[in-house]
């Protein structure tokens, strides 16, 4: 999932629709600012019934947990499912560290058709080429639609590439994972 302005409330929505027994793991990229530090997970945390937490170097994948990258690193998955962090004095993509493409595109090369990109309110077009990879290793992509989203940039720029699957209002997201990990995950 990838958000900016207005993600904590997309994010809180969606987590928040979320069963305790959701059959597949989820990471975050949210858009924040380098200088402080940062309590979106524990935020989120108190919001759903999946374990949210920070991400760091090292953490493995799992069903019902949540991963959210920490200000000024990039997320990625390696094999496995391990997480990774870029340093944070790696390149800005969209003008943002973290970014959605570097998680997308890891996401898209490690789960292939297993794969399931959401692009949440927020600004700069950040995860318009992830959700392009995401599409040509055969895995599936939401949006959030306009009417919802408080900055409909990223969504919009997502949805002009031509793949994504579903545009969606924020309160029918939720539901759509629901569904689509139900089929569509490894972790079963």
């Amino acid at each position: 999932m990838a958000a900016s302005a207005g993600g904590l409330k997309a994010l809180s929505v969606i987590l928040g629709g979320l069963p305790a027994n959701f059959p597949a793991a989820i990471a975050i990229v949210m858009h924040l600012s380098p200088e402080h530090k940062s309590i979106l997970a524990e935020i989120l945390n108190g919001r759903t019934h999946l374990a949210v937490k920070q991400a760091h170097t090292g953490d493995i994948l799992r069903r019902g947990s949540v991963f959210v990258a920490p200000p000024n690193h990039h997320l990625m998955v390696t094999k496995g499912g391990r997480l990774e962090l870029s340093s944070s004095a790696a390149e800005k993509v969209h003008y943002a560290r973290p970014s959605a493409e570097p998680l997308f595109a890891s996401v898209a090369e490690i789960y292939q058709k297993h794969a399931i990109a959401v692009v949440l309110t927020g600004g700069d077009g950040d995860g318009s080429f992830g959700v392009q990879i995401i599409k040509e290793r055969g895995g599936q992509v939401i949006a959030q639609d306009r009417p919802t989203s408080q900055d409909f940039s990223m969504p919009e720029t997502s949805i002009k590439t031509g793949d994504v699957d579903f545009i969606l209002p924020l309160n029918e997201i939720a539901q759509k994972l629901i569904e689509l990990a139900g089929v569509n995950t490894p972790y079963r």
